[in-house]
């Protein structure tokens, strides 16, 4: 093949290719150059049809988890093809401040530093303190997102206090405040007593833990006069008991309901017995003890029967208030002293320990968390969950899955009031403000309090401004260009474990707010409240490869900046790509990543190899003068489009990448390069070299425009070289018409490679059980003409290496190989190219490798504790690898017989 010597040829342009793939080499570089040529940008005033996603804010006090690396790779997938596709796209990024976890940080660093607490500073010191943590160290995950290529939108980047920010949730809570949907009450509530606040569901971690559970008798200590034995894990609690409850029907007991029992240590306190449903008979005693201000479960029990609710701890988890002797003392100090002191009164009835019960933790300080009654904020659900269900039930919001639609309904239709306010000093402070009488107002954010009103000191639980975030980032309360353009968001994408903690608050308020300001939020389907975005898709959870939650403990946590340092960034969002369904978890491990870089390396050489043989992208030759397997590549290619198309359209990134992987590694790769050698001359020209040359650039082409949501950085290097191209970035995503013309898919073509592939493959497996050479000819006689293979002899003979025959040729090996028009029979001549001892050694030596990989998996099958334990992934991979080697022992054995 030869081509005019100028500085576009292909061979030029693959020489601009590095010697090979180094994703550390470009991938920044690439990156600050999308970002610098404003691809990224979006433009509120374009013509064209807008599609938009918020970034679910990560915390500013974290960094890239392998749980994000999913969620940003499948949004930079989505907005990335969208773009493609001639939408005008707004992704939009940015932070959350993070309550809780921010200020335990800051205190941690006080403490650690200067030796102080956050008591020792006044409120706007201590603010201004985490505001310079904030600055210092809050970036690391922007730098993070761009080290994996997010394509989000830079210059509208927001963060959950900004002043905008701000003004929305002002705004919100005022409304919700003045519509009767915030109140204030005494609850029971998470209590951390390190953290000294109420904490949110999600930030309780529960934990096995050896304890203790207690019987302890109340009333006589007379067995013949009225008593009751109750147990408990929590001897300290029992200076907040104010009852004992059985089952109404329990006969046992039907005579003592109604009585009272005297405290063992509080004058003030009587324990009423009292009958109700709650109690199972046949635990235990079948008698409760009922502490209502420590227990969520008493709690409801107390207000079921009006009892008092004494708390008996401070906010920093101490005995507090009893009038008792253990007033001062923390709760495991005063478990213990409670504990002797009813023993010595003779009321301890059975000890168990150790006793092995779940005790929720705070996620953020490690302690376990108290229940306890406080006043605080909550906001009224039930109005706006109905909004959040009707939004789903009538089509409006598509939840993808399905299958977790009654995850969501179950959640919106039973969902509790919820506990807004945090008892911290980082975070939105509550704009409620006490006037010098009692007075209560809300102060919006055009309002001033009234003067000599003091302001709450609370804040806002973070969830309540994430609450906000698709449409507070755009500007609301104000009407904006980027809510006109871009609002409701088009997708939201998060994993499938917090659709409850966030994306049903975002439901709530976001429909919420739309009613309230319709004029700017819109109007949803046949006047309901405008929604917060269309789609709403979970994906599953970031496993290890054993299929085991990632944590600390296990040790099997994998941090994705490791795999973009080692493998590139192509090859962490193809691996999280080619395993995302919709509501699967997915697990991953080192051989995956190491696997996707393979496939970056192979796409790398393919192109660097069709560049050095003429490739070029001008489009498609004429159809009938394309050979069977330039036919069959185009169609195929086509069939791989349209399929990607749909799955992407259905969120199956894992269906839609693994297509793309099989299609361009044993497709295009294995298949049409190596015919594609035989095709291309490799002196002069000829129309079958020229075309050839022009499928290759139209496939890599097409490919690699495929292949760039998952993957952006390889396939911009090599979609520049190949088609001297601005960039990848702003292509057009293929189309039928741009794939194949959009003929009719043809199937003499389909069908005659899939011969060649079934003969090929067959031949190649005879020669290697014959102990031929890889790299060696031999001669051989075949009927291509009886299957329909005559104008792809030439490339038969180059992929399995066999020669035409001889006049004097005989053969010494035959099979018979059954393909789609007739059964073909292959003679070839092997005699003189097997050394048959060398042959019998090396089939000996596979075979024990074979036989050991057999017993191996048999003893872990037939290990019943093994079994028990293991996950069914984990089995059914070693099912496989014995029916491999028991398949390969048969294999070698008859081939030994055959040598013998």
């Amino acid at each position: 093949m030869t081509e005019q010597n100028n500085e576009n040829t292909s061979q030029n342009r693959a020489d601009k290719l590095p010697k090979s793939w180094d994703p550390k080499a470009v991938e920044a570089d690439l990156y600050q150059g999308w970002v610098d040529a404003g691809y990224f940008t979006a433009d509120p005033s374009s013509d064209k049809p807008g599609f938009s996603i918020v970034l679910p804010p990560p915390n500013v006090t974290g960094q890239l988890h392998m749980g994000h690396a999913l969620d940003h790779t499948l949004m930079d997938a989505m907005a990335r093809r969208k773009r493609m596709q001639g939408f005008e796209v707004l992704w939009l990024p940015g932070m959350d401040h993070a309550g809780i976890a921010t200020q335990t940080k800051v205190e941690a660093m006080l403490k650690e530093t200067e030796g102080k607490t956050r008591y020792d500073y006044d409120r706007e010191e201590f603010i201004a303190k985490v505001w310079e943590w904030k600055e210092e160290f809050g970036g690391k995950i922007g730098g993070q997102m761009r080290a994996i290529g997010d394509s989000v939108d830079w210059s509208r980047e927001r963060f959950t206090l900004d002043e905008g920010l701000s003004r929305a949730v002002q705004t919100i809570f005022k409304k919700l405040f003045d519509a009767g949907l915030i109140y204030q009450a005494h609850r029971l509530v998470n209590w951390s007593p390190v953290l000294e606040t109420a904490v949110s569901d999600i930030e309780v971690v529960y934990k096995d833990v050896e304890g203790e559970l207690v019987s302890i008798r109340y009333g006589s200590l007379n067995d013949d006069e009225p008593h009751l034995i109750v147990a408990t894990t929590r001897v300290e609690t029992m200076l907040g008991d104010v009852a004992i409850a059985v089952h109404p029907d329990d006969e046992r007991y039907k005579d003592l309901v109604g009585q009272t029992f005297p405290h063992p240590f509080r004058d003030d306190l009587s324990l009423k017995v009292v009958a109700d449903d709650y109690v199972d008979p046949e635990f235990g005693s079948g008698a409760v003890k009922i502490t209502p201000a420590h227990d969520p479960n008493d709690y409801a029990l107390g207000l079921r029967h009006n009892l008092d609710m004494p708390t008996i701890m401070d906010k920093t988890g101490r005995i507090a208030d009893t009038g008792t002797q253990f007033d001062g003392l923390t709760r495991e100090e005063a478990r213990v002293q409670i504990r002797e002191a009813l023993a010595a009164q003779g009321r301890i009835v059975k000890e168990v320990r150790p006793y092995v019960h779940s005790v929720g933790h705070s996620e953020r300080s490690g302690e376990a968390i108290e229940p306890r009654l406080s006043l605080q904020w909550f906001v009224k659900v039930e109005e706006l969950a109905k909004m959040s269900g009707d939004a789903v039930r009538s089509g409006d919001t598509t939840i993808h899955p399905k299958s977790l639609e009654p995850r969501f309904f179950e959640w919106v239709d039973n969902m509790h009031d919820w506990t807004i306010s945090r008892q911290l000093w980082w975070g939105h402070r509550i704009p409620i403000w006490y006037g010098p009488n009692g007075e209560i107002v809300c102060v919006g954010p055009d309002e001033q309090a009234p003067e000599g009103y003091v302001q709450d000191p609370d804040v806002l639980d973070t969830w309540f401004s994430s609450a906000l975030w698709p449409f507070s980032t755009m500007g609301w309360p104000e009407n904006s260009a980027e809510l006109a353009k871009f609002y409701p968001t088009s997708v939201l994408v998060t994993a499938y474990d917090i659709l409850f903690f966030w994306v049903a608050r975002m439901m709530m308020f976001g429909t919420f707010a739309a009613k309230e300001t319709p004029e700017i939020l819109g109007t949803g389907t046949d006047g309901r409240p405008q929604i917060p975005f269309k789609d709403l898709f979970l994906h599953g959870l970031v496993r290890d490869e054993h299929g085991r939650k990632m944590s600390k403990s296990l040790g099997n946590g994998i941090d994705p900046m490791d795999w973009v340092e080692n493998y590139g960034a192509d090859a962490l969002r193809f691996t999280l790509a080619r395993g995302a369904n919709p509501g699967v978890d997915l697990p991953v491990g080192e051989d995956s990543a190491q696997s996707s870089r393979n496939f970056a390396t192979k796409l790398f050489n393919a192109t660097k190899f069709a560049l050095m043989n003429g490739a070029v992208s001008e489009g498609l030759p004429p159809r009938e003068e394309l050979t069977d397997a330039d036919r069959w590549i185009v169609d195929r290619l086509e069939e791989v489009r349209a399929d990607v198309d749909a799955y992407l359209d259905n969120y199956q990134f894992a269906k839609a990448n693994e297509e793309l992987y099989q299609f361009a590694w044993n497709e295009f790769c294995d298949w049409y390069l190596e015919i594609a050698k035989v095709q291309i001359p490799r002196e002069g020209t000829t129309q079958r070299g020229a075309h050839t040359q022009k499928i290759l650039g139209h496939v890599l082409d097409t490919l690699l425009r495929l292949l760039h949501p998952a993957m952006p950085f390889v396939t911009e290097v090599l979609w520049q070289a190949l088609t001297d191209g601005e960039s990848i970035v702003v292509s057009t995503w293929p189309t039928a018409a741009d794939t194949n013309g959009g003929v009719e898919i043809d199937a003499d073509a389909k069908r005659r490679i899939a011969d060649v592939e079934k003969l090929v493959t067959e031949i190649r497996r005879f020669r290697s059980d014959q102990g031929v050479k890889p790299s060696q000819k031999v001669p051989a006689r075949l009927d291509f003409a009886a299957c329909d293979l005559s104008d792809l002899e030439e490339s038969v003979r180059s992929l399995v290496r066999i020669e035409t025959p001889e006049a004097d040729f005989a053969a010494s090996a035959s099979l018979e190989i059954r393909l789609s028009t007739a059964t073909v029979t292959v003679e070839l001549d092997t005699s003189g190219t097997v050394d048959v001892a060398a042959e019998r050694k090396r089939l000996e030596k596979d075979l024990a490798a074979a036989q050991k990989e057999l017993d191996t998996t048999g003893k872990k099958l037939g290990n019943e504790a093994f079994l028990s334990k293991a996950p069914d992934a984990v089995v059914d991979k070693i099912r496989e690898r014995q029916q491999v080697a028991q398949e390969e022992v048969e294999r070698i054995n008859k081939r030994l017989e055959e040598l013998a």
